[in-house]
């Protein structure tokens, strides 16, 4: 494919031809940061727009590889994906180099925001959440409950605590549980059929994100794989499972597959997962500080 049209075809929607538009995106090389601190330059003092299609173009894959963590809304990737261009091209126009960090770790938050956006706008379940609070509470409350230990009913302690993590009311932490485990009652099918648990996305920090300032070092890479191979036998298939077998458009297992082959339920396989990339973040922190 010559540059003109690798341009092309990495600016326009991704629509059906998911395989050629990642195949196009991954053409174009990571950019070093002495590179990405010039073109960043470039952008901010003389508004450059070459120099922030360069970001942009550098960037894209990192979108490809986010979407995959949403492939199991049901929702087309193609519209996921462009979604989540949306919030590169915003991280890209704001980024300022000046602050030391790059592009990555800035541009992942933007990238996420879009396509959650999206997700709440298009997914029926989770018109359980309509306002800023409710949807901090739904993207947050599972990951939270894990960390306290509980599964469905939250003490007054538990709700305390929750409420003043993310920010709202204990009202709001009691309304969102509710609807939630009202939802959850069914959300693991019946008779070993795929429900609507499968399509929840993970809220665990992903490897993307622990990894993102990090992601031209082989050393850092290395360190990654070695806290991989101190987790549980368990955790080590969940994890490969759901975050390192989708490359070149290869989908992750869903919660209820691996709950089947593992002889635990979908909801006990989502905390070992949200257990084990806390563990990988600690443990990379810990290296890195």
């Amino acid at each position: 494919m010559n540059r003109t049209r690798m341009l092309t075809t990495a600016f326009e929607s991704p629509g059906s031809d998911i395989s050629a538009y990642i195949s196009s995106v991954h053409q174009f090389p990571l950019l070093s940061a002495e590179r990405e601190l010039e073109l960043a330059n470039r952008l901010q003092k003389e508004q450059d727009l070459e120099a922030a299609r360069e970001l942009i173009l550098s960037h894209l894959r990192v979108v490809v590889s986010v979407s995959r963590q949403y492939l199991n809304y049901g929702l087309s990737q193609g519209d996921i994906i462009q979604e989540g261009n949306i919030g590169l091209m915003k991280a890209v126009k704001r980024f300022d180099p000046s602050r030391g960090v790059r592009l990555f770790s800035f541009a992942i938050h933007w990238i996420k925001a879009e396509i959650n956006e999206y997700v709440l706008k298009n997914w029926k379940i989770v018109k359980i959440a309509t306002t800023k609070a409710q949807r901090k509470l739904f993207f947050n409350l599972r990951s939270q409950k894990n960390k306290l230990g509980t599964d469905t009913n939250l003490n007054s302690d538990e709700v305390s605590s929750i409420a003043k993590t993310l920010n709202v009311s204990k009202d709001e932490v009691i309304e969102m549980n509710h609807r939630l485990v009202c939802s959850d009652s069914s959300l693991e099918g019946v008779n070993g059929a795929c429900g609507p648990i499968d399509f929840l996305a993970s809220e665990g920090d992903d490897p993307l994100t622990l990894i993102g300032n990090f992601q031209e070092s082989s050393y850092r890479t290395d360190l990654l794989k070695a806290a991989i191979l101190k987790l549980d036998k368990r955790s080590q298939i969940i994890i490969s499972e759901r975050w390192l077998k989708t490359d070149e458009g290869e989908k992750p297992k869903t919660l209820k597959q691996l709950s089947f082959e593992l002889g635990i339920s979908a909801e006990r396989v989502r905390q070992i997962e949200t257990s084990a990339l806390n563990n990988l973040k600690n443990a990379l922190k810990n290296d890195f500080d």
